[in-house]
């Protein structure tokens, strides 16, 4: 009976090891819970840092967002992007940064992907009547653990990237091999060390798993990190990808309306919406 990979004694993964994700998208997604009365308490988080303020005025200048006037500071673009929204590109400007540390075709395949699935889950959710703010932020960090991984462990899991996998869900076991962990047990970790809400355990932690419990968001969140590998923004190579009608079909019924039909449109109009992120 076959036992998957031997597991790699060299080197195993250390919560110590992990660079520090942005202090200042860490804290903005502590402000989960925050309605429109934390605008302020947020843009003060953005303002002194001179990297997330510059960051935050490109993408509010950017065809991404197309104000109708140019965006001077920081409480302008707070003011009209509103608190879910701004929050959302503050998280995005801090995976970009967390990964700007040595940004390989590996890390490059980890931030494209997170991008399309929070794309993707931000449609579906406003379809749904979902909070699609929170689908856009958790489709952000549901790979976070495979983010850190690769940040931490290039070498080993660049192995895993080479390995590939039969499924997305079989990928883990290849993780536990080379790496001694899986991106689902290190993202559950993270949530923790962070101090990060509770929201995000479900999301970082069972994304992979079709047995989980999932409802709203969670069920969004999980579809559309196999529908962002279905349209080509995958990390690793699948040798028994599901297609891309049966994946859509597991959606929530509003949300296969506005996603089934014309696959290689979707996927470009995806593609389109990630380039404006990474040149904003």
């Amino acid at each position: 009976m076959a036992t998957g990979p031997a597991p790699n004694p060299a080197r195993q993964w250390r919560p110590d090891d992990v660079p520090p994700f942005p202090a200042v998208a860490l804290k903005a997604l502590n402000l989960m819970a925050g309605r429109d009365t934390s605008l302020i308490e947020l843009c003060n988080l953005i303002r002194p840092d001179l990297a997330f303020s510059t960051e935050v005025l490109r993408i509010a200048n950017s065809p991404l967002v197309a104000f109708s006037k140019d965006i001077t500071n920081v409480l302008q673009a707070s003011m009209l992007l509103g608190f879910r929204r701004l929050r959302s590109v503050v998280i995005t400007v801090g995976l970009r940064a967390y990964l700007a540390r040595g940004f390989t075709p590996l890390l490059e395949s980890c931030w494209r992907h997170s991008i399309a699935c929070a794309i993707i889950g931000e449609r579906a959710a406003k379809a749904c009547v979902l909070d699609k703010e929170f689908a856009y932020t958790a489709g952000i960090m549901h790979d976070i653990g495979r983010v850190v991984l690769a940040v931490s462990m290039p070498n080993e899991y660049a192995g895993v990237v080479e390995r590939g996998a039969g499924q997305p869900r079989d990928l883990l076991a290849v993780e536990r091999a080379l790496c001694g962990i899986d991106h689902c047990e290190v993202g559950g970790t993270l949530v923790r060390e962070w101090v990060l809400p509770e929201a995000f355990s479900w999301i970082t932690t069972c994304h992979h798993d079709p047995a989980a419990q999932a409802t709203g968001e969670e069920w969004i969140v999980r579809q559309s990190c196999l529908l962002a590998d279905a349209l080509g923004f995958g990390v690793a190579g699948y040798r028994s990808m599901r297609s891309y009608s049966e994946i859509v079909d597991g959606f929530p019924q509003p949300a296969r309306n506005c996603l089934s039909g014309d696959e290689q449109g979707l996927a470009a109009e995806i593609e389109s919406q990630v380039t404006m992120i990474e040149s904003a």
